[in-house]
Order: C-alpha cells, then sequence, then structure tokens
C-alpha cells in the first residue's frame, strides 16, 4: 500500500505501482528516469475498481525539466483492465474481510457493547450504518469483478498533446476491441517512435495511428510557442471569473498556486 490510507477501504486505497515496460530501453538526449515516470503517470498510485465502479479512461500530461532548462513532455492514459490473476482477488477480499471487523469493531466500541450482547446492546442507527457498510464497502469475490488501473505514456520533446492524445485513444481502443487491428500493434509503437519524424518549424506533419490518421503542426519560428491545449477546458474546469481573475495576477507578476486532487 503507498502511503498511510489504512483507514480507507481497501477499493479506496492506492497500491505502490510500478513501470512495466518502455520503449526504446534508453536514449543519450533524453536518459530514461524510471522514478520520476512511475510517479508523473500515477501520481496517486495503483488503484482497484469493481464494475460497480466508474472506469472511463483518463488522460492527463506531465512535464520533466532537467538542470539545464530543457523539457520533454509526457501524456498518460489511465484505464482499467480486469484482474486475472485469482490471488491477487483473494487478497483484496482479504484485505475487506479485516478492514470490515476493524470497522464493525469501531460501531461497537461507540455504543459500548459488551462481547456477551453484541446484538442487544448495538441500535438501531449502527444497526443501519452497518448494514450500509456490508452493501457499499464490500468486495465478494464469486459476484464482484475487480478491475486494476493501468497507464500508457508518451514522452515526447515537444507538446503535442492533441496528436499523442488520438494517437494513446486508438491504441487504447485497439488493445480493448474484440477485433484485432490491422496491423499487429508492435508496429504501431515502433511506427510512431521511429519512423514518425518531428515536423520542421512552421509546417504540418500528417501520420497514420491505429485506425485513422493523426495531423500535428509545429509552429514557425516567429510565431507563438506550441500551445496545444485546448482552452475550453480551462474555462470549464475555473470558470470564467476564476480565470479573469488568474490572468490578472499573470499580469501583475503575482505568485500564483493551483491546488488540486
Amino acid at each position: 500500500v503507498a502511503g498511510e490510507n489504512f483507514d480507507q477501504s481497501p477499493l479506496r486505497r492506492t497500491f505502490k505501482s510500478k513501470v512495466l515496460a518502455h520503449y526504446p530501453q534508453n536514449i543519450e538526449w533524453n536518459p530514461f528516469d524510471q522514478d520520476a515516470v512511475n510517479m508523473l503517470c500515477m501520481p496517486k498510485g495503483l488503484s482497484f475498481r469493481t464494475q460497480a465502479d466508474n472506469r472511463d479512461p483518463q488522460l492527463h500530461s506531465f512535464i520533466i525539466t532537467r538542470e539545464d532548462g530543457s523539457r520533454t513532455y509526457g501524456f498518460v492514459l489511465t484505464f482499467f483492465e480486469e484482474v486475472t490473476s485469482k490471488q491477487i482477488c483473494t487478497a483484496m477480499q482479504t484485505l475487506y474481510q479485516m478492514h470490515n471487523a476493524e470497522q464493525y469493531g469501531s460501531v461497537c466500541a461507540s455504543s459500548s457493547c459488551s462481547m456477551d450482547s453484541l446484538a442487544s446492546s448495538i441500535d438501531e442507527a449502527d444497526a443501519t450504518s452497518l448494514a450500509k457498510l456490508q452493501r457499499y464497502n464490500s468486495y465478494d469475490i464469486g459476484r464482484d469483478t475487480l478491475y486494476v488501473s493501468k497507464c500508457i505514456c508518451l514522452i515526447t520533446p515537444l507538446p503535442f498533446m492533441q496528436a499523442c492524445k488520438k494517437f494513446l485513444i486508438q491504441l487504447y481502443k485497439a488493445v480493448t476491441s474484440q477485433q484485432p487491428p490491422p496491423l499487429p500493434l508492435e508496429s504501431y509503437i515502433h511506427n510512431i517512435l521511429y519512423e514518425v519524424p518531428l515536423p520542421p518549424p512552421g509546417r504540418s506533419l500528417k501520420f497514420y495511428g491505429v485506425y485513422e490518421p493523426i495531423i500535428c503542426q509545429r509552429p514557425g519560428p516567429n510565431e507563438l510557442p506550441l500551445s496545444d491545449y485546448p482552452l475550453r477546458e480551462v474555462f470549464e474546469l475555473l470558470g470564467l471569473e476564476n480565470l479573469v481573475q488568474v490572468f490578472t495576477c499573470v499580469l501583475l507578476e503575482m505568485q500564483i498556486l493551483l491546488y488540486s486532487q
């Protein structure tokens, strides 16, 4: 378990994650920092879900700034895949049994009940809370399907957010589709890593993803720097008044701290 979150139910806890594979193994201009990439891909750690939870894929990005000021950009698609290991499923059920036993004990303690008369001393409110606990805070290996979070990430020298997003979504669809893609998955990964060049300044580049072509455009030397992030999302997340306030603070050169879960 990552962090001190044992008070949370097992499905709400986070667990230690690790990099399963990365390609290429290393490149001179951008040495692979496994710990940094692992933390930035899964800042909250590994998490589990069941069929009752929302498991929609989510995309986020990060920046790695090196000592010389150079930057590399990461784009991460997080999704949930079914846990096929019976050992892990059994361990999750055991965690729930331990957790619910502790919760049951705390409810009894708050009711000042003795071991001799558990049933008679728990009042109606505590009984209701226990019923909710058993109903919403449980994992049954015979009834529930367990899912675990997983990431696929692209690390690039320029922030081509839309192109990376489209490629990762197409790759995810190929992985989860009942029908196999036209070519093996490795060929698409090899293509984007070794055969798709960076577009020259002021030019556009069109390359093929798994299902559809993808276009990315690089500003010219005298144009504004590349900003491929949709402004609409900023307005949706912050709201108009907050965004105006942030922009005002930027113009006044004030220090700005954005705090988010």
